[in-house]
C-alpha cells in the first residue's frame, strides 16, 4: 500500500460515481466532494470530506497538503484551480486528471518528480482506463534522466542545469553516454531494446567526451570539481545504495 497522501476531488454527480467506484481501491485516499453529493460517497472506507468552501480555495490547501491530486473534471478547470499554487517541480504534488467517464486518466503536473505518471498509471489499472502520458521519455519510450533508477534506490546527483540539458538531448536522440559501475542492471525493461542514442560502458575511462552530448555515470567514485567542470550541461551522477554492488 502506497504511504503518499492522496486526495481526489470531485463536483459533479459523475465525478462522485466514479470516485465511488475508485475509493474502495485506494481505501487510503481522502475524498473530497461537493456537499450536495457528500452522501454517494458515505458508505466508502475512505475519509469522505464534503466541500463547504470555495473549490478553487479548497485546491489550494490541498495543494499543500498532498502528494498527490486526483481531479475528476476537465483538463482546463484543474489548470485554472492549481495555477496560482504553483511554486517548482521539485516542491508540487503530482496531479492527475481523469474525466467524468472514467475513461482517461492524465497527469498533468509532476509527472516525474511529483510520481504523477506513476499514480495515474495505477489509478488507470484500477479504473480499467487509458492512461495518458504525455512527458517526452514516456510517450518515445527513452531514458526518464530525472527519476532513472529511482525504484533501485538511486540518487540523482547533478546541477540543474544538466538534468535539464541532457533530458533533452535523451529525448532529441543525441549520442548519450551511459556508464555503469555498479548497482543493479535492472533500470531498463529486460527484453526491450534500449533507444538507439544510447551506448553502453563499464568505465568512465573507456567515454571519448568529444564523442557525446551527454553521460549518466552510475558510480560511488568521488567525482572531482574539474570534471564536473569539463563537462558543464552533459553530465548526470547517480547514486546506487552502498553494497549494492556490480
Amino acid at each position: 500500500m502506497t504511504t503518499e497522501r492522496i486526495a481526489m476531488v470531485a463536483i459533479t454527480r459523475h465525478g462522485a460515481e466514479r470516485l465511488a467506484t475508485l475509493g474502495p481501491k485506494m481505501p487510503e485516499a481522502d475524498l473530497y466532494i461537493s456537499q450536495k453529493f457528500a452522501d454517494l460517497l458515505s458508505n466508502l472506507p475512505n475519509r469522505v470530506v464534503p466541500i463547504s468552501i470555495a473549490v478553487r480555495e479548497a485546491v489550494a490547501k490541498l495543494f499543500a497538503s498532498y502528494d498527490q491530486l486526483l481531479f475528476v473534471f476537465s483538463i482546463g478547470a484543474a489548470v485554472r484551480l492549481i495555477s496560482p499554487c504553483l511554486k517548482s517541480k521539485e516542491e508540487d504534488p503530482g496531479v492527475v486528471v481523469v474525466d467524468d467517464a472514467g475513461r482517461f486518466v492524465v497527469p498533468i503536473l509532476s509527472g516525474h518528480l511529483g510520481g504523477a505518471n506513476a499514480f495515474a498509471t495505477e489509478v488507470a489499472t484500477l479504473l480499467n482506463a487509458v492512461p495518458v502520458m504525455t512527458t517526452a521519455s514516456e510517450s518515445l519510450g527513452t531514458l526518464p534522466v530525472d527519476i532513472l533508477g529511482r525504484e533501485l534506490g538511486w540518487q540523482v546527483e547533478a546541477p540543474k542545469n544538466n538534468l535539464v540539458r541532457v533530458a533533452a538531448r535523451v529525448v532529441n536522440g543525441e549520442p548519450i553516454a551511459f556508464i555503469q559501475e555498479m548497482g543493479s542492471r535492472e533500470w531498463w525493461p529486460a527484453g526491450k531494446a534500449l533507444p538507439d542514442n544510447i551506448y553502453l560502458f563499464e568505465t568512465f575511462e573507456a567515454v571519448d567526451l568529444n564523442r557525446y552530448k551527454g553521460l549518466l555515470w552510475v558510480t560511488e567514485r568521488h567525482i572531482d570539481e574539474g570534471i564536473w567542470q569539463q563537462l558543464e550541461g552533459r553530465l548526470v551522477v547517480y547514486r546506487p545504495p552502498q553494497g549494492s554492488g556490480a
